[in-house]
């Protein structure tokens, strides 16, 4: 039956930036698709998701880790394995943003941004391999933006972050794909987050971004959980190095 490509039942999906936000409707969509999760963020604090998680029948864990500090994110999945077994999805979400002028962006910020989004992502993204490499399994799904295709304004950290998380899915993809690991990519556009209401509420970028999406509306972080479940299941064993966009139609126009 082709709906059972797509559970998960008895694998381990570790997810960063779970505790709001796309992280976490990420990690219930996982959750609902049969995989225990382990929730990665930088303050501890999932006491949103834990409860959520566990409604589906699903074991749950949780690692504080400040991913932009190098040292914090040594032995993560070590960590995470010892908590639950097997590491057998991981999502690669966390992520934090700046806006300035390029002009007047400040160098430490983009060092910070850049360890998030591009440097956390393939630290752990080298990690996992070892233990799915000996299994000659495991599926690895890097979260970009519209912003891995634009440059958007006053973003020029996030947009380089993003672009460049492009090119590592591809050669990790290149690398791993004959041994197992699947290595893909999500874009998505505008949704509704506590990061995105900044933007959202703006009298005047606010509009101009609305009046973008050929849809009419900014996605709803749930609607990106589909799409996350279908990587990670056995649905998707042919993409390797896709990046996949999901916007409402922004990238149509």
């Amino acid at each position: 039956m082709i709906l059972d490509l797509f559970k998960l039942d008895g694998r381990v999906a570790l997810v960063t930036g779970a505790g709001r936000g796309l992280g976490q409707s990420m990690a219930i969509g996982l959750a609902e698709a049969g995989a225990d999760i382990i929730a990665v963020s930088s303050s501890g604090n999932c006491d949103e998701v834990e409860p959520l998680v566990r409604e589906t029948g699903r074991q749950f864990w949780s690692i504080k880790c400040d991913l932009s500090q190098p040292a914090d994110r040594v032995g993560l999945i070590e960590r995470a394995i010892e908590k639950a077994g097997r590491v057998d999805i991981l999502v690669n979400n966390a992520g934090i943003s700046h806006r300035h002028p390029p002009e007047e962006y400040p160098m430490s910020e983009w060092h910070q941004l850049m360890e998030v989004h591009l440097h956390a992502s393939f630290d752990l993204c080298q990690q996992v391999s070892k233990p799915m490499l000996t299994r000659g399994r495991g599926k690895i799904i890097n979260i970009g933006s519209v912003m891995t295709y634009q440059g958007g304004f006053n973003i020029p950290a996030y947009a380089a972050a993003k672009h460049a998380l492009a090119g590592l899915t591809k050669s990790l993809a290149n690398a791993w794909s004959r041994q197992g690991i699947n290595v893909n990519c999500i874009c998505p556009g505008y949704f509704e987050t506590s990061m995105s209401h900044v933007l959202q509420d703006d009298p005047v970028r606010g509009p101009q971004i609305l009046d973008r999406i050929p849809v009419g509306r900014w996605g709803q972080p749930d609607e990106l959980a589909g799409l996350c479940v279908f990587l990670a299941s056995d649905a998707s064993n042919y993409m390797h190095g896709s990046c996949i966009a999901i916007d409402g139609g922004w990238l149509s126009r």
